[in-house]
């Protein structure tokens, strides 16, 4: 009988190949691509999809624990556009943006003919409410059987297996994490081996999206890479430090790549 590394081992063939983008793998894959994994999830420990951008790449630089979550993930998406162009200057040209929302959108739809469960974990009791009955309302028949919003410290070691066992019993299939990076990332990895069977997306502020509590930017600033410029705009205090220094220097590590590629 295979021992656990055998069976991670052959299980982790089955995962979209990564492409080592300045440090950290970034996934090859689709959306359709992901929802075939969904389906087939691995018994000994949860699937975990990280949504990656630029500041996540930057982060996994210097931050180890966070390095380690995601070269140890089954799957991290070119949430950030700038991603994108990076892949599809090393050849990968059909790699689309797989943005965090979308991917939630897109399994909710999916998930509604095959009676997936979801669970959510993270942002405040209020955003929770909200954000259950807007999707509630949109997604008629979307199965929600649990959500939790943590204490913002760090959680006691009784909380977490509460919280665990309150994910276990709910019967949940997939387990939205909205902590924000890299806590997200870190809290996935960590409890990954207490939650078998089951699949574990990180997806930031996509709950305040979905809530309402939080703007999106214009459908162009996306597709144009400039997210960013609005994000920053609309929380300046808080992320002025992250792309003063995140979007410069990954910009200068992507010129090296080009430069050296060619």
């Amino acid at each position: 009988m295979p021992d656990q590394r055998t069976r991670e081992e052959a299980g982790n063939r089955d995962r979209p190949r990564k492409e080592d983008l300045f440090g950290t793998g970034i996934s090859i894959t689709t959306f359709a691509e992901l929802m075939t994994l969904f389906d087939s999830r691995n018994p000994d420990r949860a699937l975990t999809v990280n949504a990656c951008n630029v500041h996540s790449v930057m982060s996994a630089r210097t931050d180890r624990d966070l390095a380690e979550a995601l070269a140890q993930s089954d799957v991290n998406t070119s949430d950030g556009v700038p991603l994108v162009w990076v892949l599809r200057s090393r050849g990968f040209r059909e790699q689309h943006r797989m943005y965090g929302p979308d991917l939630a959108e897109y399994a909710f739809e999916y998930g509604l003919t095959r009676g997936w469960k979801h669970y959510f974990y993270g942002a405040t009791i209020s955003t929770l409410e909200q954000l259950v009955s807007r999707l509630r309302d949109r997604y008629l028949g979307i199965q929600i059987v649990g959500s939790h919003a943590p204490p913002f410290r760090a959680e006691t070691a009784t909380e977490r297996a509460a919280v665990l066992e309150e994910i276990r019993a709910s019967g949940a299939d997939i387990v939205w994490v909205g902590l924000g990076m890299p806590k997200q990332e870190k809290w996935m990895f960590e409890v990954r081996d207490e939650l078998p069977g089951r699949v574990l997306v990180g997806i930031g502020a996509a709950f305040d999206f979905f809530a309402g509590t939080k703007p999106q930017a214009p459908a162009w600033m996306q597709r144009s890479g400039l997210e960013w410029a609005f994000r920053l705009s609309t929380e300046p205090r808080r992320l002025w430090k992250r792309y003063l220094w995140n979007n410069p220097a990954f910009l200068v590590l992507w010129l090296r790549d080009v430069t050296l590629r060619r």
